[in-house]
This record gives C-alpha cells, structure tokens and sequence, in this order.
C-alpha cells in the first residue's frame, strides 16, 4: 500500500507544489485532502510557470488522477475558473476526481468572511477573505452545503434557508450589511451543478480500491503544519488540518495505509499573514531573502514574512507529523551569505528552552538563538546530486538535518522541475 503524504513543515509556501510535481510522473492519484483555494501551488514545468490554488498538483501529470478529497471546501467558480485556465493552455483535466462529500464556499462564507475580518480590525486573523473558515464553521454546525446538495434543489434551498437564517440576521443588525436572498444563492449554485458532475465522485470508494490495487497515492497538504487549527499558532491558523492525521479524514483513508510522511522545507523560513514569528527579519538579509526568493503569496497576492531557519518548528513538525523524510526546497536562494544565522533554540524569559513551547504567550516572547554556519558564493543551481554541491552547502543541509530531527531526501537548487538532487527516493 503505497500511499504517501506530503505536508508543509513550515507555516506554507514551502514548495509543496514542486514536491508534487516531481513525484507526480510516479503515483497514479493526487489528492488534496484540506484547505481551498487559500492555498497556493507555483510549478515551474519547462518554460511554462504554473499557478494553481484549488486544483492539486498531479493535475499538470498525464499519468495521475488528480483527486480533491472530502476534507477540501471548493469554491465551484475557482474551481471552474482554474480548470478552464488549464484547459487553454492545452493541460487535460478530464480525469479530475471531486468527492460528493467535500463542503462547497458559498456566496455568504465569502461575504461573511470579508466583514468579519474587517470589523476585527487590529485583532483580524489574516485570512484571505475566500470564505475558506466560515464554511469550515458552517461543516461543523451543521449547516454547510456538500457537492451532493448541488443535484437535490429541495435539499440545496432547505439548507441554504437554514444557513441564512442566522447569518442574515447578523449580516443586517451587527455589520449593517444588506439581507442575502436565497432563491439568488440557489440559483448561482445550482447554475454551476451540471458543469461540475462529470467530476463528482465517490472518492472515499476509489482511493481506498486503489491502494488494494498497489497503487500509489499521494496526499497533498495545502499550508503547513504551523498553520493547523490543532497544532499551529493558534489563533492565527487556517481552518483545517494540513498535518498527516488530517490525511486520513480529509480523504478516507485509514492510517494504517499510510506507508511515508515527507515534511516540505524552506532552506530559510517564511510566512504570510499575522502571528508570532520568532527569526522574522526586518532588515537588507530579510528584503534580500523576499527579493531573491520571489516571496510574494500565489494565491493571496501578499509579501511573505521572511527569516532564516528554524529548526524549533522543524523539529515539531517532525514530531507531530510522524516524518519520514524532508524535501529542502530554495537551497539556491541563500547562495551569496558569507554566513547564515541557523535558529537552533529559543529564549523565552531568560531561559534557553530547545522545544516549541506549548504556551502561545511564549511563543509570543521567543527571541531566536542563533548558530551561525558558513555560507557559499558558487552557484548550485546546475547540481545533480549532493557531491555536486559546494562544501559549505553541503555542510548547511546535513546541520539542517542532524536539528530538524528526520533525512534529508531532496533538494530543491532551483525553481525549474529538473532543477532538484534526489539523495532517496520517495518511492
């Protein structure tokens, strides 16, 4: 049973999309088993750049099922949006699974999503505004609307009435926004209903009579493991579980199935949005990782926070994910540094403490405790296997290694799909 999974390690933009491209020639399904289109995937295949933000990765594979799992919440106008996209520059989406069970983005979870954010002003979250954790809310209060309901209309108008209920009340008396309709709701999502069927599917049913087969499947996260609504900086979190476990719910697959678990890594770190940041850098080194690095949100539009390594989080990701391996993406970008501060603990009221601390006050008041290792001025981007690196490189990937608590087994030199050094395989 060949499935693997494949995670941020970080707060997101690690390069997942990368990962799951270069192994997407080798699996036979890709899935999406969390998030929507809050997530962003840049893939990089010959000259073509490739944005993709609800659509898993494996779909740019000829060979691959591309699956969005029961545990995504779809917003059917991106997705339409997306696939007609591909669909001119010549990609076939045709095999594109979408489960019945996944939770659809209405028109409301947008519109409440965007005035809550704003009226919490100071205190926002840093969301994306795409309605991502009010359908979330919705999924768990039990009033959200499924694929499914897009092809019952008594079903669809009675949750829609339902929903609605509430959230125009608060819509109307606490931001002072207009009543939404229901009839107009209805008829947006059933308009989109007959274009999304031939993709619908019992997803659950196919993957797991897939691995029987000895196919192999892999599970594709969106954000990263510091952005779980369990286990990241909570309350500045996604609405989701992109750690391993959530692989297993988010798509139906029991966790006895799951045969590798491999963190995606930064070579530095990063992070959009609000929260605490330990090795957040304010200075020319942080401007020069954001510039060189082209650190800008592929879905959000937004700048990324950048600072340099931290092997704290490493190592929680490590712990929480249950990791196999690491994929060290952006190795190339730091080529240049004379030295390159490492965060190897944190100094939380005068005490050195080498574990991500469970308190969000702490972590609030961590300062970085940096190793400084040597840095490289050759370029690494045309290196085909670890040797090829220059030694000082060499030397800052298996420190990385030895901290963050799991191997090493690539590493990305360059944005471009050939432009990576397999020391294992994944498979």
């Amino acid at each position: 049973m060949p499935a693997l999974v494949l995670l941020g390690a970080q707060w997101g933009d690690e390069g997942k999309g990368k990962a799951t491209d270069l192994l997407g020639g080798s699996v036979d399904y890709v899935v999406r088993y969390q998030g929507g289109n809050n997530a962003g995937h840049t893939v990089v295949v010959g000259d073509q750049k490739y944005a993709l933000h609800l659509l898993p990765s494996g779909i740019l594979s000829p060979t691959c099922v591309p699956v969005i799992g029961n545990g995504v919440v779809v917003d059917p106008s991106v997705l339409l949006s997306e696939l007609s996209g591909l669909n001119e520059r010549g990609v076939d989406t045709s095999k594109l699974m979408i489960s019945g069970n996944a939770h659809i983005i209405t028109p409301y979870n947008v519109t409440v999503d965007k005035v809550t954010e704003r009226f919490l002003g100071k205190r926002k979250i840093g969301t994306t505004g795409r309605g991502i954790g009010p359908t979330y809310a919705d999924k768990i209060n039990r009033v959200g609307i499924r694929v499914q309901d897009l092809y019952d209309e008594s079903i669809l108008t009675q949750k829609v009435e339902a929903a609605l209920d509430v959230k125009n009340q608060i819509l109307t008396k606490l931001y002072n926004r207009r009543a939404i309709a229901v009839s107009q709701v209805v008829e947006e999502l059933l308009g989109y209903a007959e274009q999304i069927k031939p993709y619908v599917a019992d997803t659950v049913l196919v993957l797991n009579q897939a691995l029987e087969q000895d196919k192999v499947v892999l599970f594709e996260g969106g954000q990263g493991t510091l952005l779980d609504i369990d286990h990241g900086t909570y309350p500045f979190v996604t609405s989701s579980n992109p750690t391993a476990g959530g692989a297993c719910t988010g798509a139906g697959v029991g966790p006895t199935k799951i045969s590798r678990v491999i963190g995606i890594l930064k070579a530095y770190t990063t992070r959009v949005g609000a929260g605490p940041f330990p090795t957040e850098l304010f200075d020319e080194d942080g401007e020069a990782l954001r510039r060189i690095g082209g650190e800008r949100g592929v879905t959000t539009g937004r700048d990324r926070r950048c600072g340099w390594f931290d092997a704290v989080i490493a190592r929680y990701a490590t712990r929480v994910n249950g990791l196999t391996d690491f994929f060290l993406t952006k190795l190339d970008v730091l080529t240049g540094w004379e030295q390159i501060p490492v965060c190897v603990a944190y100094e939380i009221d005068g005490k050195r403490v080498e574990e991500l601390p469970y308190s969000q006050t702490d972590f609030h008041h961590a300062k970085p405790v940096y190793e400084m290792l040597p840095g490289w001025s050759e370029d690494i981007s045309k290196a085909k296997s670890f040797a090829d690196l220059p030694k000082n490189a060499q030397n800052y990937v298996k420190a990385l290694e030895e901290m963050s608590g799991a191997p090493i087994s690539a590493i990305g030199v360059g944005p471009g799909r050939d432009e990576t050094i397999e020391i294992n395989s994944f498979l």
